[in-house]
């Protein structure tokens, strides 16, 4: 797969942007600020509907703007598909493909596929558990977008299911009974944990299942790229099953003993009763899949706190491989994008990099300056682009190319006459 056409509108720091893009690697270079990142970054939200920088639309939408367009023409196994997104700094997002307009945003998942790798990674290894089960939703929103919808409706009853228990605690303070707003609280809540858990075990079978086929790939790209490091594998920690005490601390699952999704089903509704009278008390789920962790190893121990900062930069990588093997395997060749990464990184470990995304079709590379890119990445580069900026009454704007060069000569000899 590749990106053939990319048309941004009022997307961050580009006003306008039509971009011809071609298989190879495509190099973008431009100073922290500029707008390289987000030239990335759009392409990245079609992929996943979301950005690996910010956890909501409205920065992206350009200041001053009701709203940003992206569009993406992606070309696989030499069939095209345009992606339209309209993004709207409130309300929701309206999506097409070619001329039709979809009922949901959802339903761009698949259109465009990649795998993106930026310093932010290192929070895949480093960050709290939230990080690294957006890394599972995200591959299995590209895999299987009926998942996106699973997800979605998770979120929606959890939300509704904690300001129930927020309810239920303030009426039980009267009280164990509470009266009859607690017994109606309660009554309620027992609707609300039936949903919660037939959709939460879909959502951490989904995610057992997608860990047992990472584990081998993240333990072979490690020893790629670090062959000197200590074995490298990943295990999914729940809180749904009991853990070695018997208490609700979280279960390692290995990835041959994941159980079916009715199992999973009976477990969680026998955690969210053991655990009602505390998620009372504190107003909140305790019980579920947005409680549960990728446990990220090296040996037998977890590379949070252990691992060294080369060790830890090799991890985010493997991590980010084996994602691009496995949605290989799937019969799709995504598109690797490598965010600033270059800068970060040693130069034999620039180098293996390098040999890796060699064998993908296409690949976008951001770069501060030419000197932060390894040597052995010339050979490949099918076209280079500049980015710079330019500070208009509407606030600073980016520019490419012609446009970007002048701009960047007039700055140079500005800075020299100084």
């Amino acid at each position: 797969m590749y990106i053939r056409e990319l048309g941004l509108r009022d997307f961050r720091s580009w006003p306008e942007l039509e971009l011809q893009l071609e298989p190879g690697v495509t190099v973008f270079v431009g100073r922290n600020g500029y707008g390289k990142t987000n030239i990335v970054e759009a392409i990245g939200y079609v992929a996943h509907l979301g950005s690996h920088r910010v956890s909501n639309d409205a920065p992206m939408v350009r200041q001053g703007k009701p709203n940003a367009r992206i569009s993406a023409t992606a070309v696989n196994h030499g069939r095209e598909l345009t992606a339209h997104l309209l993004l709207k700094a409130q309300g929701a997002n309206l999506a097409q493909i070619n001329r039709t307009k979809l009922g949901s945003a959802r339903e761009l998942l698949g259109v465009v596929k990649t795998v993106l790798f930026s310093p932010e990674d290192l929070a895949l290894v480093r960050g709290e558990p939230e990080q690294r089960r957006r890394f599972l939703d995200h591959i299995l929103a590209t895999r299987f977008p009926r998942i996106a919808g699973v997800k979605a409706d998770y979120d929606k009853v959890l939300r509704q299911r904690n300001s129930l228990l927020k309810t239920a605690g303030g009426a039980m303070r009267k009280g164990y009974d509470g009266g009859e707003d607690a017994q109606g609280a309660l009554a309620t809540l027992d609707v609300w944990d039936a949903q919660l858990a037939t959709l939460g075990s879909q959502l951490i079978a989904a995610r057992m299942d997608l860990v047992a086929q990472l584990s081998p790939l993240v333990h072979e790209s490690n020893a790629r790229i670090a062959p000197e490091s200590r074995p490298a594998s990943i295990a999914y920690r729940t809180t749904v099953l009991p853990g070695e005490t018997g208490d609700q601390e979280q279960a390692q699952v290995s990835p041959d003993s994941a159980p079916e999704v009715a199992i999973l089903e009976a477990f969680m509704l026998a955690e969210l009763g053991r655990m009602r009278k505390r998620e009372i008390e504190r107003g909140m789920s305790l019980v579920g899949p947005h409680r549960d962790d990728l446990d990220v190893l090296l040996g037998s121990y977890p590379a949070k706190g252990f691992a060294s900062h080369g060790e830890t930069w090799s991890m985010a990588l493997a991590l980010r491989l084996a994602e691009y093997q496995l949605l290989k395997q799937d019969g799709t060749d995504p598109i690797l994008i490598l965010d600033d990464v270059f800068a970060e990184l040693d130069a034999r470990r620039r180098e293996k990099l390098v040999a890796i995304a060699s064998e993908a079709e296409q690949v976008l590379i951001t770069a501060a300056v030419d000197e932060d890119l390894p040597a052995n990445l010339d050979d490949a580069v099918v076209h280079r682009h500049v980015v710079t900026v330019k500070d208009t009454g509407e606030g600073r704007i980016s520019l490419m190319d012609e446009d970007a060069a002048g701009e960047e000569s007039a700055r140079l000899g500005q800075e020299q006459e100084e």
